[in-house]
């Protein structure tokens, strides 16, 4: 089941506040920047750069997923290993709210979301 409309306008208004935030400055962003996209329960970060050889190409990175688990009431964090398979994110499985897993993303306990 998708997020309804109030969910969704929250998880955007969230989101852009985060990447203003954390989005590199203006002037370096079409080297690198950030996004997020909505996809079904679940909101993904990423990287946006160019392809390291062909310049024309764009490459999205993943940072970090949560998944809403409507049964639960809870969103769920991940984060992808180097296997390319997303793992839960082990100091914070879960959290209540959108904006909690922005926090445990920005904080980045355990170096897995930035390095």
């Amino acid at each position: 089941m998708a997020l309804d409309v109030l969910q969704s306008t929250e998880i955007i208004q969230a989101m852009e506040t985060f990447l203003d935030k954390r989005r590199p400055p203006e002037h370096m962003r079409h080297e690198l920047d950030l996004g997020y996209r909505i996809d079904g329960q679940s909101v993904h970060i990423f990287t946006i750069s160019p392809h390291w050889q062909k310049k024309e190409m764009i490459m999205e990175s993943p940072i970090a997923k949560t998944t809403w688990v409507h049964s639960q009431k809870v969103w769920k964090i991940y984060w992808m290993r180097a296997d390319l398979k997303w793992h839960s994110y082990e100091p914070t499985r879960e959290v209540k709210t959108i904006e909690k897993f922005l926090e445990v993303v920005d904080k980045d306990q355990h170096c897995c979301f930035w390095g």
